[in-house]
């Protein structure tokens, strides 16, 4: 089985004691590619450093993450904006809409997702949506964006079946992890509403770790135990579900020339 990573934070302080031993176990366990999401200008460096280590492996996203919106946003957002005419990015993220930490720039939040996502169209890149505890704050601003020709993933789903439908109007996919493999994590219904056709495959490591590895540091070797909780809810095989979720990754991020069935 071959897997592609749309969502981990492998550049990160966590894995700088062995992060070659952690890309080596994940392509050993299948993993193709690996899409880096950034997180704010500090975090871009290190990610573009992990980029170039890892040629034909690591891509990397552009994007401000909700979280590290504050005061100072548009200038952030000017930087990084500049840093896309020197690098080649496959999407734009992480972006959206974060009221789970702190409220306090909601405001700047909001307008510098909808400035990403402008910006993720005018470019013809996806967008990567970070949207905990703001899934109506999330869908009203997109909403703004319909027929434009925005594509993207809503990143680490944890919405209803409702809030999944909502995003398969919009014409995004769901970005699952290790969540799903919570007992009682409640995605069941809303994965089945999407169906595996509109699902893909993300570890968001070194965060949210599937079980049985819960509570401990994920990385990417780990996405076949997403891939196998799966299968079991659509009821196919894990080959199939992960072809499948190859195929929509390579689709939607634009890496057809990278992944062959």
């Amino acid at each position: 089985m071959r897997f592609i990573d749309t969502h981990t934070h492998i550049y990160l302080p966590e894995f700088d004691n062995d992060r070659d031993e952690v890309i080596e176990r994940a392509v050993s366990m299948g993993v193709s590619c690996m899409l880096l999401p950034n997180i704010d200008l500090e975090s871009a460096g290190p990610m573009l450093e992990s980029v170039n280590r890892y040629p034909g492996i690591c891509y990397p996203m552009l994007g401000l993450h909700p979280t590290s919106v504050k005061e100072d946003y548009d200038s952030q957002l000017t930087e990084l904006e500049s840093m896309f005419l020197k690098h080649e990015f496959v999407a734009i993220g992480e972006i959206g809409i974060d009221l789970y930490w702190d409220k306090t720039f909601i405001k700047e939040q909001i307008i510098a997702f909808r400035r990403q996502v402008a910006f993720g169209i005018e470019h013809q890149l996806p967008v990567v949506v970070h949207s905990r505890d703001s899934f109506s704050e999330v869908f009203s601003v997109l909403n703004e964006f319909r027929g434009t020709g925005m594509r993207g993933v809503l990143h680490a789903f944890t919405g209803t079946d409702e809030d999944a439908k909502m995003a398969l109007k919009l014409g995004f996919v769901l970005g699952i992890g290790g969540i799903v493999t919570f007992k009682n994590s409640g995605l069941d219904k809303a994965v089945k509403t999407a169906g595996p056709e509109n699902i893909i495959l993300e570890t968001d490591s070194p965060y949210l770790a599937p079980v049985p590895h819960r509570g401990r540091r994920n990385e990417s070797s780990y996405i076949y135990l997403i891939n196998k909780k799966l299968a079991e809810t659509f009821g196919i095989s894990e080959e199939e579900m992960a072809t499948i979720a190859c195929s929509n990754s390579a689709a939607l991020f634009n890496l057809t020339n990278l992944y062959e069935e």
